[in-house]
């Protein structure tokens, strides 16, 4: 597969992102915010939001995954590539939750763990 030319933070090959196997829409809407900096800027204060909101990040990961549907639902009526994939895949759901993690490691502090309990002396 050749290289698109995209910033050195995105891999060049389709549905492999930084390890992470992202499935088509995925992959579409990562190369999608990868280009516009107005929607890499939302989806980033996005994602620091929610996952300051929830304590337990799989919960995190789970309303930004539907939050991604959401939004590529939304953008399919107004993105051509979008709305070009939709009419030649349709719109059934589609799981956005590889993404949404991926977003949260690259997004979010890791929270600091908590400290090792001193072992008992018998």
């Amino acid at each position: 597969m050749r290289w698109a030319g995209v910033c050195g933070c995105f891999s060049p090959l389709p549905g492999h992102v930084g390890g992470v196997s992202l499935n088509r829409t995925e992959q579409r809407i990562f190369d999608y915010i990868g280009g516009h900096p107005e929607e890499r800027q939302y989806w980033q204060n996005k994602v620091q939001n929610i996952a300051a909101a929830e304590v337990d990040p799989h919960a995190a990961a789970h309303r930004l995954e539907a939050d991604l549907w959401h939004y590529y639902k939304e953008r399919s009526a107004v993105v051509p590539d979008f709305r070009d994939a939709v009419a030649r895949e349709g719109l059934g759901r589609t799981s956005m939750k590889n993404l949404a993690e991926h977003f949260m490691r690259l997004w979010v502090a890791p929270k600091p763990k908590k400290p090792a309990a001193p072992e008992a002396r018998a």
